[in-house]
């Protein structure tokens, strides 16, 4: 099997001559935030990051996202922060695509490469830098952690996507598979971030509605995706936001693997009334 590959943005702009063409989509049901509209002049700067641009591709919005924030990050050489995360009740999973970056939790340096992933919990104190000589690139998806009496909080984790075994969908013979970062009956954890993948000709074959709502960011390959009643296609370094129940199924036309990382809020009672 071939090794892992990642597509991540670069910013940059069009010139003047292009044609205003383009796939981006936003509904109430879905967004598709292709990757030839992550350029420079969509980037964010974020409080006590420095060498750092971040593209924002989903944020707690009204008709939007509802339980979590994603970014792709991108560090030069350098850069990083001593105070990462805000929000004391946020927990955080780091996807490196690029380069490397140096976590550091509880005094202990970890350093993660293209494939490396780690859970940070709430109020964990991590820091980031980036000691390589390249720029990084990586997602930083942040959830506001629900707790439950009776329940820990999950300690933090440092793997990389390489070293997991992807597990079958079952009666697919591999064609469909995920790489699970963590066990899915571990009910400590309200959210999973993992890696999705479809061998040519794969598909998801009948119209899922999840009870979560989905980030998938597509690392690699291409694919058709039907979203609600549309049919869409989506390539490596396109965003996509499902609200939860929408309908959803692709069909991965290759030649190649389509992959994507993927974002879903798990394990936790449906809030009661409107708005939580």
């Amino acid at each position: 099997m071939p090794g892992p590959l990642y597509v991540a943005p670069t910013g940059g702009h069009p010139p003047q001559t292009d044609l205003l063409t383009g796939r981006a989509v936003f509904t109430e049901a879905y967004v598709v935030i292709p990757k030839g509209v992550m350029r420079d002049i969509v980037t964010s700067n974020l409080p006590f990051w420095d060498g750092t641009r971040a593209w924002v591709l989903s944020r707690p919005l009204s008709g939007f996202a509802e339980t979590f924030s994603q970014y792709i990050m991108e560090v030069l050489p350098g850069g990083g922060s001593d105070r990462p995360e805000p929000d004391a009740g946020a927990e955080g999973v780091l996807f490196v695509m690029e380069g490397e970056v140096t976590v550091t939790l509880a005094g202990a340096a970890h350093r993660l490469q293209a494939g490396g992933y780690t859970f940070l919990p709430p109020a964990s104190g991590w820091t980031l830098r980036n000691a390589g000589g390249q720029p990084a690139r990586f997602h930083w998806v942040r959830k506001r952690y629900e707790k439950v009496d009776g329940i820990d909080v999950p300690e933090a984790f440092f793997r990389n996507e390489q070293d997991i075994v992807p597990l079958s969908m079952p009666g697919t013979a591999g064609r469909w598979a995920t790489t699970r970062f963590v066990d899915p009956d571990d009910v400590r954890y309200d959210m999973h971030v993992n890696i999705v993948t479809f061998e040519p000709g794969a598909v998801i074959p009948f119209a899922e509605t999840h009870v979560m709502e989905h980030g998938l960011y597509v690392l690699e390959g291409k694919a058709v995706y039907r979203l609600n009643q549309d049919w869409v296609e989506v390539e490596a370094g396109d965003f996509m936001w499902l609200r939860a129940f929408c309908p959803q199924a692709c069909y991965a036309g290759g030649p190649g693997r389509f992959r994507y990382l993927l974002y879903k809020d798990v394990n936790r009672h449906m809030k009661l009334g409107l708005g939580g």
